[in-house]
């Protein structure tokens, strides 16, 4: 089957996370743009090339999985930038309208987010002026809004009436003239859907505030889609980077008439009714959520699922992964991890396909975990292990993983865990601040900023990665090795990196490692 998928974005987890999923079945064939045609960070792709390819992959795909915000903005990042003509939006809307007419039967999966509000001052990721008023910005919102809803104290009231006084206007009025644009956007895909010009929508929360400007929109858009009776067909929730993976397991599960069904096990007893990190709402109900949009079901009970999704939460208290090694009590005292490898342990041993979550720390992977797996001889038995940055990032990548790794290929799915170790528990748990302390100040970079230095930090970046790897996997992947491995640095900056990795097997009985 051939799917045709447009991310958000042009950074690793957007592109490489679900081409590495894709590859991981042989049934499918990952249609892409040509790399020519993305932009990079705050720079927009050529959104007219994006057309052209979208139009010519139409004519050949059985699904398309469409970002809103690389067709209209030209990425995530431009379109919260941009300074678009009101007329644009007719545009691209008649357009997607004229793609529906030409293929009246092509399932089209769109995803399309709401802007975020930082509740930060950086321009990292936003327009110039949030460097300095950033947080100001957020706040004005916020207090503004909680102040039409409930009752502001003495203290919030002189917050506000200070905050109204300081913020120049013309920062407002820019920052809100694009939301209000891409406010109506939301609304009128809502409309497409009505019309039956998307099949599916999702809209990723990459903000969780109680109050302020996107939990505004939020409810505006919510009340829309009611309004309209679009509750099977648009699916609101936290996350964002995931949304493509997401997007490929339904269309993969439709394309081949299925709806896999997902038991999910727990590594702690509170853990479901946590509220993760940068999210609004308990890890059960994302899982629901995340379960749904993918196509899928839960199972009532281990026998009747097709997967286990082997969840690690936290205990009570949760926290970013660079502190574990000093990570609060409840850690332990509410949470087994014996237990969990046990669980694991059983259902690989029934012949289950086992899934991991890692999302016991936001930003990166469980160490103690992942030690405890390679010792119990399992870390290599598992269909898919996944641990980066948010709960909703790490649950729906997951879950993509094990549908479309059901009758995968196993020498795909092993450099998949490889990959993923590298990336969220290596890098992003250890390498990436060990770097920030130790490395960086050597030679005057910053972690958003690695200037001309880019190659000398990859450079130590995958030293660092092959030594933690060595040290830290001991019984697993005795049959493999890492072929090649190459670290860049897509938008110059410590946040992500791009891993190119090739595992391949051994030759002969000498299973000792080599790089």
């Amino acid at each position: 089957m051939k799917i045709a998928y447009m991310p958000i974005d042009e950074r690793p987890c957007n592109v490489d996370y679900v081409k590495r999923i894709a590859q991981s079945s042989a049934e499918i064939d990952l249609l892409m743009p040509c790399e020519h045609v993305y932009g990079r960070k705050k720079e927009p792709a050529d959104s007219e090339g994006m057309w052209e390819w979208l139009k010519g992959a139409a004519n050949e795909a059985d699904a398309l999985i469409i970002s809103i915000d690389m067709l209209f903005y030209g990425g995530l990042l431009p379109s919260r930038l941009h300074h678009h003509q009101e007329n644009i939006k007719e545009m691209w809307l008649n357009r997607l309208r004229s793609l529906r007419q030409s293929h009246p039967k092509l399932p089209i999966y769109a995803s399309n987010l709401i802007m975020r509000t930082p509740k930060y001052s950086s321009n990292d990721e936003e327009p110039d002026y949030y460097e300095k008023w950033g947080r100001e910005l957020f706040l004005r919102a916020y207090l503004m809004n909680k102040q039409d809803r409930e009752t502001l104290s003495e203290e919030e009231l002189e917050q506000l009436r200070v905050l109204k006084v300081l913020l120049p206007a013309e920062h407002i009025e820019d920052y809100e003239w694009r939301r209000a644009f891409n406010l109506e956007i939301n609304v009128k895909i809502l409309e497409l859907v009505k019309e039956a010009v998307i099949d599916f929508l999702v809209i990723p929360q990459d903000d969780s505030a109680e109050f302020g400007y996107t939990a505004q929109d939020q409810k505006i858009v919510a009340t829309a889609k009611e309004e309209m009776r679009l509750h099977q067909q648009v699916h609101m929730y936290p996350g964002a980077d995931e949304v493509g993976a997401t997007l490929l397991s339904r269309a993969f599960s439709s394309l081949t008439d299925s709806r896999p069904s997902i038991f999910p096990i727990w590594s702690s007893t509170l853990g479901p009714g946590i509220i993760p990190m940068y999210e609004d709402r308990p890890f059960a109900e994302s899982l629901k959520a995340h379960v749904m949009a993918s196509g899928c079901k839960l199972a009532q009970t281990p026998e009747k699922a097709d997967l286990i999704l082997a969840y690690n939460t936290p205990g009570r208290m949760m926290q970013e992964s660079w502190d574990q090694h000093n990570k609060d009590i409840t850690y332990t005292s509410c949470r087994s991890l014996l237990h969990f490898i046990d669980s694991i342990q059983t259902f690989l041993a029934a012949g289950k396909k086992v899934i991991l979550a890692d999302a016991a720390f936001t930003n990166g992977g469980d160490m103690e975990l992942v030690a405890m797996l390679d010792d119990a001889r399992l870390l290599d038995k598992l269909t898919s292990y996944k641990g980066w940055n948010t709960n909703c990032n790490t649950l729906g990548t997951s879950i993509a993983q094990g549908v479309v790794a059901l009758n995968g290929d196993p020498d795909k799915v092993k450099e998949n865990l490889v990959y993923h170790l590298l990336d969220d528990v290596f890098y992003q748990a250890c390498v990436r601040m060990e770097l920030v302390k130790d490395f960086l100040p050597t030679y005057k970079l910053s972690y958003f900023d690695l200037k001309d230095q880019t190659h000398t930090v990859t450079n130590e970046i995958r030293t660092r990665l092959l030594k933690a790897y060595d040290e830290t996997i001991r019984h697993s992947f005795t049959d493999m090795q890492i072929d090649s491995l190459l670290i860049t640095s897509p938008w110059n900056r410590m946040f992500e990196c791009k891993v190119s990795l090739k595992l391949i097997r051994k030759r002969g009985e000498n299973h000792v490692k080599q790089h």
